[in-house]
């Protein structure tokens, strides 16, 4: 007789393969695509306290900070994409 456990299917345990967005990438490209996007994270931060710092021009100001806000959120979005292409 056989095992009641090996007659079942077992695929739905195991992680074969990546999967999400970036899967056709190689791993390491994959892993430079989160180097860019906490690189891109960081400045966006570091440009938003150079203007709060520096920056007392109003309208300039907000040029700044609306730049960086959409490179925070580039660099958001290229960090989901990663996290879905996870189980390489």
């Amino acid at each position: 007789m056989q095992h009641p456990l090996l007659s079942k299917d077992l695929s739905m345990f195991v992680l074969a393969s990546a999967r999400g967005p970036l899967a056709t990438m190689h791993a390491l490209d994959v892993m430079w695509v989160s180097f860019y996007s906490i690189a891109a994270m960081l400045v966006s931060v570091l440009i938003v306290s150079a203007v709060r710092k520096w920056v007392s021009n109003g309208c300039l100001s907000m040029i700044l900070r609306l730049f960086a806000f959409g490179l925070f959120f580039i660099g958001t979005i290229l960090m989901i994409l990663v996290v879905f292409t996870w189980p390489s």
